[in-house]
């Protein structure tokens, strides 16, 4: 069966990004740039050492991102959120609190009709996630 993994697109910040979403949810981070593919002498000097892919493994499923040099990312109108379904309400105050030093809450965590825990906030990057807990 496909998975559907979401990736989040950077304006050189990629890996400063994913080391943090590292710090938050462990794992192993995998990150290739732009200087290390093939046909690399073409990239830009400036933009050698940006990611080209990242990937981090969270909950089954794997955050992916990248940096864009060939169009700058509108990080005050992103088109998608990353929705993040955790195990506790335990967990799901922990990222929030984590996604709040130095985010932007949009709406702060409490219960909603449909979740135990739901918050929306933008992290310092600019992602803007929905973290929910739901007992099953």
């Amino acid at each position: 069966m496909p998975s559907v993994n979401p990736c989040v697109v950077f304006n050189g910040n990629a890996e400063e990004a994913f080391t943090f979403y590292q710090s938050v949810f462990g794992g192993e981070l995998r990150l290739s740039r732009f200087g290390e593919m093939q046909g690399s002498e073409n990239v830009p000097e400036q933009v050698k050492n940006w990611i080209a892919y990242a990937s981090l493994p969270i909950a089954g499923s794997e955050l992916t991102g990248m940096d864009s040099p060939a169009q700058p990312v509108d990080s005050q109108n992103r088109a998608q959120m990353v929705n993040l379904t955790v195990d506790s309400a335990a967990e799901a105050e922990r990222v929030y609190n984590e996604f709040c030093a130095g985010g932007q809450v949009s709406m702060p965590l409490g219960k909603t009709e449909w979740a135990e825990a739901f918050a929306m906030v933008t992290d310092k990057f600019s992602v803007p996630w929905m973290i929910s807990y739901t007992p099953r």
